[in-house]
């Protein structure tokens, strides 16, 4: 087994929201008035220890705030863990936020051209990949549109048909497919099903459509609260899942029906 991705006890701490809005002239104020304390700062991801396959397809599972969009932030090396080790095997095309990479100002078929150079592509190879780029996000119209003129589907679409074009090594995907319409899911699944068929391309995808992921990936992670509580069959992951989230909104109704003293 090659592996595509591998993560040892990786933890990661972050500042807190609150921490990131102060401005410089508070900080300034606070440390003039004696009042400056140390950032606070919130444990994100708990020594998470995974490996990936080469080929393999994995869904990512869990609450709101359990970790999983920062994990990916991890894997494509934006984010860097506090401690732990991760290796990667590959090439990364991240689509973990919506329009990241793109330039609203300047045209559709420029943003091609541009996000495929900035993967590692030739500016003549994308040029002779455009066409298919448009097709295949159902833009061909919207060639020369800014792309601020885009929807968030759109640009949805467009991310999704650059990245899958250009055939990565490692592709992973937070809710990309969520703001797809019906016909867009199932063609942009049909492409996931070839790569999968292909065998070369990693798939890491985050989404809280249990559904859709029981039925495209062989096995699923389930994050809690920055820990990887289970790692395996995609069904058994799903049915744990659901049942742990059943039990914790049953305790939650059981103790606000409680009657006051």
């Amino acid at each position: 087994m090659t592996e595509a991705i591998r993560l040892d006890r990786v933890t990661l701490w972050r500042r807190t929201q609150e921490e990131f809005s102060y401005d410089l002239k508070r900080t300034i104020l606070n440390l003039l008035e004696g009042q400056y304390h140390q950032p606070i700062r919130k444990q994100i991801l708990h020594e998470v220890s995974l490996t990936i396959a080469q080929g393999e397809r994995l869904g990512l599972i869990g609450a709101n705030g359990a970790g999983k969009s920062t994990l990916l932030k991890v894997i494509c090396g934006i984010l860097s863990p506090t401690s732990g080790t991760l290796r990667v095997r590959g090439s990364i095309t991240p689509l973990i936020e919506l329009g990241v990479g793109f330039d609203p100002e300047n045209s559709v078929l420029n943003n091609i051209i541009y996000y495929g150079v900035f993967l590692g592509f030739k500016r003549r190879e994308m040029q002779v990949r455009a066409a298919e780029i448009l097709d295949f996000a159902e833009l061909q119209d919207y060639a020369w549109v800014p792309l601020k003129g885009l929807s968030s589907g759109m640009k949805a679409r467009l991310g999704f048909a650059i990245a899958t074009q250009v055939e990565p090594e490692i592709l992973i995907l937070d809710e990309v497919m969520a703001v797809g319409d019906e016909n867009f899911r199932r063609k942009s699944q049909k492409r996931l099903e070839e790569f999968w068929q292909r065998r070369h391309t990693t798939i890491l995808t985050v989404s809280h459509n249990l559904d859709s992921i029981r039925d495209t990936c062989q096995q699923v992670i389930w994050l809690d609260r920055g820990k990887v509580r289970f790692v395996g069959d995609s069904k058994e992951a799903i049915t744990q899942y659901l049942d742990e989230s059943r039990h914790q909104f049953d305790q939650t109704n059981h103790a606000t029906d409680r009657p006051s003293d």
